[in-house]
């Protein structure tokens, strides 16, 4: 099962389409409908006709095209792009000068031949679950423009699910792809820590920071994944490994895959429509064992204790000299982290390492954990409260209650779209995370992709 990327990419090479009448037809597209999604905070319009015309002259040439030949696409504003300012979703870096080239993905998307079309909306410094921009607008739900997109990534995921774009690229410290993707029902990776290059990207949290791409669907999000891949030596964090290409894997299926369902933690902090999502998934993919990660609990809190530790680090100066610059909803966490004690970050470190290893034990026994993205499906706009299991919590933290663990340890995971259909949110999606053992990103996307041909998992299109 191909995507719309790939379909776009199969139709340029075929002479069916020029990349110039996709790109035309993209940016109409994006006109028309983001001032009611608020996806985008940038145009590259520009950029774009010059990306498009390269490749239909290529094409004129007769010579080959690359695999995403004239694909639109759009990342989120913590990505440099040449010659554009990186806001990173913040006023305080509108007077920055412009960036000098791309980030290193940006590089690589163009060499595959996709077409960058713009910037997307999210949450201040990559710190926020819920991408409502206190500068730049809330991004908005397209199944719900009263709802959150999640962030945050937010504006990457809203701009696959409203069909503004069939790729975007975004980031995942904390659960920043996969909120977004479970609550806007998009596919989304988050790759192993260390797998994909983040240079050239705004940074938050160093020891946490992931990159990787959105779509509409698995074949798709594995095309992007596979134009992606490649060592850096320009991110030290970026592991010396050789591309290994995920897409022509994804026939297999879920065939000999052995599957189980994350529980404890995982279905403790779940709300009934993330259960009966994981309950779908796993009747799909013949999951019937239930297992635990004991550490659960334990990898979020030292998430927080790294995340506040290295964030407000990165940001102290500037909090100092233009606080008031600063994002009301995350300012004072990024104050609070400039001040915790470096034994405090040292122990969460060594919190991490030892969950880590309580992973890999399982992964001895079973290929793919299922697991709920969010806790529930996307809350109103400004929701600042949200009850699970029976108590009140604060909602932009909480809708990473599921997301946090798994990042903190750095496993791969793709987030697959469900709409478990119960409840009075039964027209919003709510996604499942498909967790594999590190490195192993094609057995997320195989999984993934059983999904898809089942029927469980798809992005519904606006």
């Amino acid at each position: 099962m191909s995507g719309p990327a790939q379909d776009i990419a199969r139709q340029i090479r075929a002479g069916e389409r020029s990349a110039m009448a996709v790109l035309d037809a993209t940016l109409a597209r994006v006109r028309e409908r983001d001032p009611r999604y608020n996806c985008f905070t940038a145009l590259t319009e520009t950029r774009a006709r010059q990306e498009a015309a390269a490749i239909d002259a290529r094409r004129a040439r007769g010579e080959p095209l690359p695999p995403l030949a004239g694909v639109p696409y759009a990342v989120k504003n913590l990505f440099d792009i040449a010659d554009e300012i990186t806001l990173a979703g913040g006023r305080v870096n509108a007077s920055n000068p412009a960036a000098r080239r791309d980030a290193r993905l940006v590089q690589r998307m163009r060499e595959a031949g996709a077409v960058l079309v713009g910037a997307l909306n999210m949450d201040e410094h990559a710190y926020g679950f819920t991408t409502e921009n206190s500068h730049y607008g809330a991004c908005r739900n397209p199944h719900d423009i009263s709802r959150i997109a999640g962030g945050s990534s937010g504006g990457s995921a809203a701009a696959v699910a409203g069909g503004l774009v069939p790729l975007t690229l975004g980031s995942d410290t904390n659960g920043s792809i996969r909120v977004p993707a479970s609550l806007c029902g998009v596919f989304g990776l988050k790759p192993t820590f260390g797998r994909l290059s983040r240079a050239g990207s705004f940074p938050f949290v160093g020891s946490l920071d992931h990159l990787g791409p959105f779509a509409a669907s698995a074949s798709d999000l594995a095309a992007a994944y596979d134009a992606l891949q490649g060592e850096d030596a320009d991110d030290v964090a970026c592991a010396p490994r050789a591309a290994e290409p995920v897409l022509p894997t994804l026939a297999d299926g879920a065939r000999g895959l052995r599957v189980a369902v994350l529980g404890g933690y995982f279905s403790e902090w779940a709300g009934p429509q993330a259960r009966r999502a994981v309950e779908i998934a796993a009747r799909a993919l013949d999951a019937s064992t239930v297992v635990e990660l004991q550490g659960a609990a334990q990898a979020r809190a030292a998430a927080f204790v790294i995340t506040a530790a290295e964030g407000g680090a990165l940001h102290r100066r500037k909090l100092v000299t233009h606080y008031d610059y600063y994002e009301p909803l995350s300012r004072d966490r990024l104050v609070a982290g400039s001040l915790v004690p470096a034994a405090w970050a040292q122990q969460a470190q060594r919190i991490r390492h030892r969950v880590y290893r309580e992973a890999l034990a399982l992964f001895e026994r079973y290929d793919v954990l299922i697991a709920p993205a969010t806790p529930v499906p996307a809350p109103p706009i400004g929701s600042d409260w949200l009850t699970l299991a029976g108590q009140q919590l604060p909602a932009r933290a909480s809708m990473g209650i599921l997301t946090q663990p798994l990042s903190c340890i750095g496993l791969p995971v793709c987030a697959a779209p469900v709409w478990p259909e119960a409840g009075q949110d039964d027209h919003l999606p709510l996604g499942v995370q498909l967790i594999g053992a590190p490195w192993r990103e094609a057995d997320c996307l195989r999984a993934a992709q059983a999904l898809e041909l089942a029927g469980i998992a798809r992005a519904r299109p606006l």
